[in-house]
């Protein structure tokens, strides 16, 4: 099974460091992972190292909580789209989902324009720990409704990451044109397996190289 190109290799740690990105980057190139997913702050850097490489610079907005004006996540989604992201991971406003608003479904849509204007991509964020199994299923509804390329499970900052179960599900509700990417607590290659059996499209981890190591050994 071909993990490696379903892989965004991951650093979103506060305290990730320019080295970090450059070894990051170049362990894409070297293993033929689909991308890295870097801070805002390194877009721009990043996009400029990345060029020509055929590496995907994936950033994120709203992140990680998702309750920012939707006037300050367009900015972001601006500045990183200027600065070189190729894609956008966008968490959603799951505080207002929660209240039953259709202001979450509006933002998406507003998020996705922009973003396809450009030629890039959006996956939204939905943060699967915080939702029951029919909220799970609603919200797939909604971003797909809204224009959205892909739903990813979580930012990797809450109480859970992803769940095969839960990935399974979304694969059933979701069309076919829009992709699943699971992230969070994804550390080894029968996990990765398992997400992708499930219906995962992409992998969002920050283990991506031991993930690729324990398919060489036959783990």
């Amino acid at each position: 099974m071909d993990i490696a190109s379903r892989i965004e290799h991951t650093a979103l740690s506060p305290v990730v460091t320019p080295g970090d990105l450059d070894s990051l980057l170049q362990e894409a190139v070297e293993h033929s992972f689909h991308g890295i997913c870097i801070p805002p702050f390194w877009v721009k850097r990043m996009a400029r190292e990345a060029g020509g490489t055929g590496v995907a610079v994936v950033t994120v907005a709203g992140f990680p909580l998702g309750y920012q004006m939707t006037q300050t996540k367009i900015k972001e989604i601006e500045t990183a789209l200027e600065d070189g992201a190729d894609e956008i991971d966008l968490v959603w406003n799951i505080s207002a989902f929660k209240d039953g608003m259709t202001w979450p479904k509006i933002e998406i849509a507003k998020s996705s324009k922009l973003i396809h204007e450009a030629g890039k991509i959006l996956k939204v964020i939905i943060e699967t720990c915080y939702l029951s199994d029919e909220e799970i299923m609603k919200a797939c509804h909604i971003c797909a409704d809204a224009g959205v390329d892909f739903v990813k499970t979580s930012t990797g900052f809450g109480s859970e990451g992803a769940v095969v179960r839960q990935v399974a599900m979304m694969r059933q509700m979701l069309p076919s044109h829009v992709g699943i990417k699971a992230s969070g607590g994804i550390k080894s290659y029968e996990q990765a397996v398992a997400f992708v059996e499930a219906g995962a499209d992409r992998l969002g981890t920050s283990s991506g190289i031991k993930i690729i190591q324990g398919e060489t050994l036959g783990n």
